[in-house]
C-alpha cells in the first residue's frame, strides 16, 4: 500500500470514527435531557456538548482533508449532488445543535453561580426535541454518503 492510498484510507477511517463518536455524544445528550437536570448531570451534560463541538470540528478538518487529500479527488465530490445533499444534511445538524448548545451553557454558568439549580422541565423537554430534531437529519447525512460513494449524484 503505498503512501496516497494510506494516506485515503486513514483519511477514511477517522472520518468514520468521528461520524460514529458524533452520534455517539448526540444520542447521550438525548438520554441526559430529563425532567430534574442539574448538578452532576448537567455538568456532564455541557462537558459532552463540548466534545460534540470538537468532534464536529474535526470531522470537517478531517473531511476536508479527504477532499484535498484523497484518492477520489475534490473534483469528484465537488461535481456530485449527493456530497451537497451530505453536506446540506451536516450543516442542518450544525444549525439545530445551536440553540441547545446556548441553553445548555447558560445552564451551566447558572448552575455555577447557584448550585441548587434545576433545569426547568419545558425547556428541557424543548431541547431534546431539538437534539432528537438532529439525530434524524443526522440519519441523512449515511445516506447522502452511501449515494456517493456510489457514484450517484456525479
Amino acid at each position: 500500500m503505498g503512501p496516497p492510498m494510506f494516506a485515503d484510507l486513514l483519511l477514511a477511517i477517522l472520518h468514520h470514527l468521528l461520524a460514529f463518536i458524533l452520534l455517539g455524544l448526540l444520542a447521550a445528550e438525548a438520554a441526559l435531557l430529563r425532567p430534574g437536570l442539574s448538578g452532576d448531570k448537567l455538568a456532564l451534560l455541557a462537558r459532552l456538548d463540548g466534545l460534540y463541538g470538537a468532534a464536529a470540528m474535526a470531522l470537517v478538518i478531517v473531511g476536508v482533508g479527504r477532499l484535498v487529500w484523497g484518492l477520489k479527488g475534490w473534483e469528484f465530490y465537488l461535481a456530485s449532488w449527493s456530497f451537497w445533499a451530505k453536506m446540506a444534511a451536516f450543516a442542518a445538524v450544525g444549525i439545530a445543535s445551536v440553540p441547545p448548545t446556548l441553553k445548555i451553557l447558560a445552564w451551566r454558568r447558572t448552575a455555577r453561580a447557584n448550585p441548587a439549580f434545576v433545569a426547568a422541565d419545558g425547556e428541557i423537554a424543548r431541547l431534546r426535541r431539538l437534539v432528537l430534531a438532529e439525530l434524524a437529519l443526522f440519519a441523512f447525512i449515511p445516506v447522502f454518503a452511501a449515494m456517493m460513494a456510489r457514484g450517484i449524484g456525479s
